[in-house]
């Protein structure tokens, strides 16, 4: 398993012979510029995770690749006329020998007068190679067996001592931070530090670093 952090939330996973990228946000830099994809997978609505300025251009240059969404972004998406597979936490998708499952279902709170959206989070799973999950901005589901987490780093809904409970609770053999689009240099730096002292598991920096094999 092969993982590049293309930027804040969005990830490109190579796995058992696929290319999978995982929400393509406005944060993230030119991720409408990759090809050779499989498939899609957008945890929620919001557009850093979600850039639909950006996303025709990638389908453009991927014919036929496989979208697939929470089931409220996946038919705002469709009703756009861009053909997305509605993914519910529960669901089980299989794309070559790589097992997506969605896991959670609704998105941390921000605040009490802001309506909470869908959520899912995503466990990737293929023979021989590491389970992954994404959990899109949720911390509330913890998976058993996960081998390597991308951890939400900094958001306007988490304190970072819930991110800490979280990584522990998952308990991934490693971590790595994303949703981390909203930080300078200087902040950026505190959380990584203060994540790896506290997080009970080995934290490694995916940013800028080009892919990373977790095999």
């Amino acid at each position: 398993m092969k993982v590049t952090h293309v930027g804040h939330a969005c990830l490109l996973v190579e796995v058992a012979g696929q290319r999978l990228l995982l929400d393509p946000g406005t944060f993230a830099p030119e991720w409408e510029r990759l090809s050779n994809l499989d498939a899609v997978l957008i945890t929620h609505t919001h557009p850093d995770h979600c850039d639909r300025d950006r996303l025709p251009a990638l389908l453009e240059a991927n014919t036929g690749v496989g979208v697939f969404a929470e089931p409220d972004l996946a038919a705002e998406l469709s009703g756009a006329g861009l053909a997305a597979r509605p993914l519910a936490s529960g669901n089980v998708v299989d794309l070559g020998d790589v097992r997506v499952t969605a896991v959670g279902g609704r998105h941390a709170v921000i605040h009490d007068d802001i309506p909470r959206v869908g959520n899912v989070g995503v466990l990737l799973q293929a023979p021989g190679e590491p389970t992954l999950l994404h959990p899109g901005d949720s911390y509330e589901t913890t998976p058993s067996g996960v081998d390597v987490l991308a951890a939400p780093l900094n958001a306007p809904w988490s304190a970072f001592k819930e991110t800490v409970q979280f990584v522990r609770a998952v308990g991934p053999r490693v971590a790595f931070p994303i949703h981390d689009g909203l930080l300078n240099d200087v902040g950026r730096a505190l959380y990584l530090r203060q994540l790896t002292a506290l997080g009970r598991t080995e934290v490694v920096d995916l940013a800028g670093a080009g892919p990373r094999d977790f095999g």
